[in-house]
């Protein structure tokens, strides 16, 4: 493994934010992931996350990081618990880890690498112990159980906290999502549930009109 240096990690969270959208890949096997990947990516998605819940996770990172060239997207590991599987995602080829709450021994890892870390956190306390722990954007989880104007809320006392929802983000509340105040949004199934039909086509289309959507609401 070639360490980031810290200009690259710089580089990796202002695609990220550029983008607007990562998508979020669970598949039943490391095949699939790739597909799905495959398919975002060919409808402009800059950056995506293969979680770890996906068997072979680490190898499906590691083919699609030989796949394509650093300069076309930024590949992440998702559901990452730990500094074990963060590592082991590292090695395999991630660009940036994200993990379902706040876990201090895979931010130090991170730091220590570094490795963009976007810990989950779904209060105001959880958020500055993510800020604290040097966590490059916060991703707000379960989104669908927070919303749009959490977000606003929480930018009261830290205007500061770059956000990112997950879970329950789709074409029809992504605009509000961005208008409260995020840097960008995790789209998960919303976006990749036509795979169990094999309508990768769909996929594609529907990473477009994501990247749209986002782009539009940034700019009314």
């Amino acid at each position: 493994m070639k360490p980031s240096c810290g200009v690259r990690k710089i580089e990796i969270v202002r695609q990220i934010v550029q983008g607007g959208l990562v998508a979020v890949i669970r598949a039943d096997s490391p095949h699939k992931a790739i597909q799905i990947a495959d398919a975002c990516i060919a409808g402009g998605v800059m950056a995506l996350e293969i979680a770890f819940t996906t068997p072979a996770a680490a190898d499906a990172i590691s083919c699609l990081s030989e796949k394509y060239r650093a300069s076309e997207f930024i590949i992440g590991a998702g559901t990452v618990i730990d500094p074990e599987t963060a590592r082991i995602a590292i090695l395999a080829g991630a660009q940036f880890i994200v993990s379902p709450a706040i876990s201090f021994s895979t931010a130090r890892l991170c730091n220590r690498y570094q490795i963009p870390y976007l810990p989950g956190a779904s209060t105001i306390k959880e958020i500055i112990k993510a800020l604290e722990a040097g966590a490059s954007i916060v991703k707000l989880f379960p989104g669908e159980t927070l919303g749009p104007a959490f977000v606003k809320a929480v930018h009261g006392p830290l205007p500061q906290a770059p956000l990112m929802p997950t879970g329950g983000v789709t074409l029809e509340n992504a605009k509000d999502w961005i208008a409260a105040g995020c840097v960008a949004l995790g789209v998960g199934g919303s976006l990749t549930q036509k795979a169990n039909t094999g309508d990768f086509e769909a996929i594609t289309h529907l990473a477009q009109e994501f990247i749209r959507t986002i782009h539009n609401a940034r700019h009314a």
